[in-house]
């Protein structure tokens, strides 16, 4: 399969129809799930029937360019989890959503900050992308850290979606980080 993205350590690619079993496993773990759903996993007909067709879909609609990317490390081929650098649903193209779900494993060793920044580079020297947001739980200080090593900033508030209501630290909202490409070009 060809790679989307190359850093380092890790190796980015488009997720195939035959990808289920990756997004199941990373889905079942409850510390993995802890701030999407309160640790409650995903069922695995949900994202065999919605979550990766709509993924799939993704990569028709932004020709390849923009969607979820599986992350291999490069060596072993491992898989760590996730990226995404895609727009919102009616969003502008040149606006996109930066985000990571990766296996615990992974964490802590930088590949959540090495993944983004090369997502970031690709996003504002080949993309024509203007700017990149994130957003996460105000509780979900790993996920923050990244996005502010990124140069990221506190762009936002959010307040909490009624589905996310159960999940610890729901009281606290979230936030919304940004990065232009100015501000990525003065780094």
């Amino acid at each position: 399969m060809d790679a989307y993205l190359e850093t380092e350590r890790l190796s980015l690619r488009r997720f195939t129809a035959d990808d289920a079993e990756l997004l199941i496993e990373l889905d079942s773990d409850p510390a993995v799930m802890r701030y999407l759903s309160g640790g409650v996993p995903t069922a695995p007909e949900v994202i065999r029937e919605q979550h990766l067709p709509k993924i799939l879909a993704g990569y028709e609609k932004w020709g390849g360019e923009l969607g979820l990317f599986a992350a291999h490390e490069k060596d072993g081929g491992a898989f760590i989890g996730w990226f995404i650098l895609r727009p919102a649903a009616e969003g502008p193209l040149d606006e996109v959503e930066l985000g990571y779900r990766l296996r615990q494993a992974a964490w802590g060793g930088g590949y959540g900050t090495e993944g983004s920044r090369a997502l970031l580079g690709k996003a504002f020297t080949e993309l024509g992308v203007r700017m990149v947001w994130a957003e996460t739980m105000t509780v979900n200080r790993g996920s923050r850290h990244i996005m502010e090593k990124l140069g990221m900033t506190l762009a936002d508030t959010l307040p909490t979606p009624e589905d996310m209501e159960p999940v610890e630290g729901s009281e606290h909202g979230g936030v919304r980080y940004e990065i232009t490409k100015e501000q990525w070009e003065q780094q």
